[in-house]
């Protein structure tokens, strides 16, 4: 697969280790006869370390053996996530540390997880890209505070902690970007 052709989401082998390309950023030749350069923020599906990556658009690189799998959690104990697959319901399990990141966006029920399978072995679970959640805990906003677009902290039922619009009330369900932590929209 040509650097030219890869798309967010994509899996590449990079140093003999699958890497998930999370952002492109392309630079124009400044020169005549110069290359186009792609760059990728990654992040490498085993160790979850984030690297940059600078390829010309005609460096060829390999795709990962690598499959998603539609999965549901079954339970959650002290140290360990357990997923069920959807089609063959076969069992998978991941450290808690491995999917910090992904455990404050994770409310009962959630649909859409999918496990990240590489050589038959789940390395770790990618979410919907936005998931909606009830606020649990928050500020009542201020009469007369309209002149200005002020956000107040609101504590979700994950434990997540988000920045909303002063009009947002305890209660109410939005929808937040997983990618990014932020709040999207009412639900």
């Amino acid at each position: 697969m040509l650097a030219k052709d890869i798309k967010t989401g994509t899996v590449v082998v990079h140093d003999g280790n699958p890497v998930i390309i999370q952002g492109i950023h392309v630079q124009s030749p400044s020169a005549r006869g110069a290359a186009t350069l792609y760059k990728f923020r990654a992040r490498n599906v085993l160790t979850k370390n984030k690297i940059d990556i600078t390829f010309k658009g005609t460096d060829n690189l390999t795709e990962a053996d690598f499959s998603r799998r539609d999965v549901q959690v079954t339970y959650t104990d002290t140290t360990h996530i357990h997923l069920m697959d959807k089609e063959d319901f076969q069992d998978y399990d991941l450290l808690l540390e491995e999917v910090e990141n992904e455990l404050p966006f994770m409310a009962e029920g959630l649909e859409g997880i999918r496990a990240l399978i590489y050589n038959d072995a789940c390395v770790g679970i990618e979410l919907p890209a936005t998931v909606e959640l009830t606020i649990t805990q928050c500020d009542p906003g201020v009469k007369g505070n309209s002149a200005t677009s002020r956000n107040k902290p609101a504590t979700m039922e994950t434990g997540l902690i988000v920045q909303v619009p002063e009009h947002i009330k305890e209660g109410e369900r939005l929808k937040i970007d997983t990618r990014t932590g932020l709040f999207l929209s009412r639900a």
